[in-house]
């Protein structure tokens, strides 16, 4: 087994979500609709989908962006030992207990500085596959997600990671079913879909 790739610490966190910060040189392996855990011990783990990665700007990136000739190792110097962390927001969509994947909202969030990791290809099988889809309600419910794109991220994840063409017909045909009632919605998922190329 590879060793887990550690992304970020919780900064903080609720029932639906929370927010992990990261370094600039920290920052390869998370991307938007990436699936990440945050393990809390005993047994127990959170799973989230990465909705939103945010960089905010600090004093000097402030005085840096109207500078003239700002050398390379300046801008090197800020990018890796800024103060200022990456900040990712993750949907909480199920957790794990005692070796049972569950599709619910976790019954307690992750703590202050938790590490979290980035689900590797067996841990993404293992989580897709543990129900029906039950966490696909999780992200269309969210009101401020971009939900088509996230779907689409995450489904391009499964696919290009776990490879099993039958899950992804599966999740496709699952999402019409649940969205049959929200056409304006269900035409940006199957928009956002159908930009997945196949590989």
């Amino acid at each position: 087994m590879t060793q887990p790739i550690e992304i970020g610490r919780l900064l903080r966190a609720g029932t639906t979500g929370f927010i992990a910060g990261c370094r600039v040189s920290q920052w390869t392996a998370p991307a938007f609709g990436s699936l990440v855990r945050a393990p809390l011990g005993d047994g127990y783990q959170v799973y989230g989908l990465i909705h939103d990665i945010h960089i905010d700007d600090d004093g000097l990136v402030r005085q840096l962006v109207t500078a003239d000739n700002v050398s390379e190792e300046v801008l090197r110097d800020n990018r890796e030992r800024r103060i200022v962390p990456v900040e990712m927001s993750v949907l909480s969509i199920g957790y794990e207990q005692d070796g049972r994947i569950v599709h619910l909202l976790p019954p307690r969030p992750p703590l202050s500085l938790d590490v979290i990791y980035a689900c590797e290809a067996g841990e993404v099988r293992r989580f897709v596959t543990a129900g029906r889809f039950g966490y696909f309600r999780h992200i269309l419910r969210g009101a401020d997600l971009p939900v088509g794109e996230l779907l689409a991220a995450h489904l391009k994840q499964v696919h290009d990671q776990v490879g099993d063409p039958k899950w992804n017909e599966a999740a496709t045909q699952e999402l019409i079913s649940l969205l049959r009632d929200d056409y304006p919605t269900l035409m940006s998922v199957l928009g956002a879909l159908s930009e997945i190329s196949p590989s």
